[in-house]
């Protein structure tokens, strides 16, 4: 086993790869040896398995070590992996922990609505979709896990903007806002009126805003710290799903967002105006 994985770190180099591109390969590469190791590797023993000088693999280890990637012991003077990666990949887990927690709640909702349910996360200022399940129709729904939706058209991403970091706004408005539709939201000023109606109701609407046709009503989900970590919704035809959404609709997704948000810890008091305030 360990010797397929050696082989599969010594990837041949392409043709246009320069100086620049064989710099970060080689540091990846011995990241990822580190991480993947229960045991400190010395610097002669990296050397040999990434047929580099040991020079060469000293200088690419001591920055990976000013960063907080890598750690050197003191007494032996070989590497291992270092504590920034672990609390790199505790962020990256927190942010998607939603997904496993939400779907049996998720379920329940198609249940009670027949329409889709949909999960979203935020990543790297994006609005991603994370989970969908279809609902009742003949007619699934077409968005799938790993949409990106736009912040300023969709529900997933007006309940962000109204409870997410505060630098999400000035994010989304440092560029035009796309009309996908004549009734997206495309006036900043009236994008921020219509998230401050969000950020007191709780919930978000976006009737014909991406599509004709097609509605979503969404509602935050927060943490045990009360932070803002997602949205779930109800998405479709506006048929079924109105500009003006039923109680009914509305009750259940709200309780859905309640029940999720719970089992990740939250108390249960709603952000007077959210992050994003």
């Amino acid at each position: 086993m360990k010797q397929m994985k050696l082989v599969a770190l010594r990837t041949p180099k392409k043709a246009d790869d320069g100086p620049a591109t064989e710099t970060v390969d080689l540091s990846l590469r011995l990241l990822e040896r580190l991480a993947t190791s229960s045991d400190s590797i010395g610097v002669s023993e990296l050397a040999r398995e990434f047929a580099a000088s040991k020079a060469t693999v000293y200088r690419h280890l001591q920055t990976l070590v000013r960063h907080g990637f890598v750690h050197q012991e003191s007494t032996t003077m070989r590497y291992a992996a270092g504590i920034k990666l672990f609390i790199l990949g505790e962020r990256l887990r927190e942010r998607f922990e939603i997904l496993p927690v939400a779907r049996e709640d998720m379920a329940r909702l198609r249940e009670e609505t027949g329409q889709p349910a949909t999960l979203s996360a935020l990543v790297e200022n994006q609005v991603v979709v994370l989970e969908v399940l279809q609902g009742h129709a003949i007619v699934n729904f077409g968005t799938q896990p790993g949409t990106v939706l736009d912040l300023h058209a969709s529900a997933h991403g007006n309940v962000a903007l109204a409870f997410g970091p505060k630098i999400l706004m000035e994010h989304c408005l440092s560029r035009p806002l796309k009309a996908w539709t004549p009734q997206t939201i495309c006036s900043p000023s009236a994008l921020q009126r219509a998230i401050a109606k969000v950020r007191a109701r709780g919930w978000a609407t976006a009737p014909n805003r991406v599509l004709q046709g097609v509605n979503g009503l969404a509602a935050p989900l927060f943490n045990h710290v009360g932070d803002y970590v997602g949205a779930v919704a109800i998405a479709g035809s506006i048929q079924y799903i109105p500009a003006s959404p039923p109680q009914a609709q509305i009750r259940a997704v709200i309780q859905t967002m309640e029940r999720i948000s719970r089992k990740l810890g939250w108390n249960g008091r709603w952000p007077k105006t959210g992050n994003g305030s």
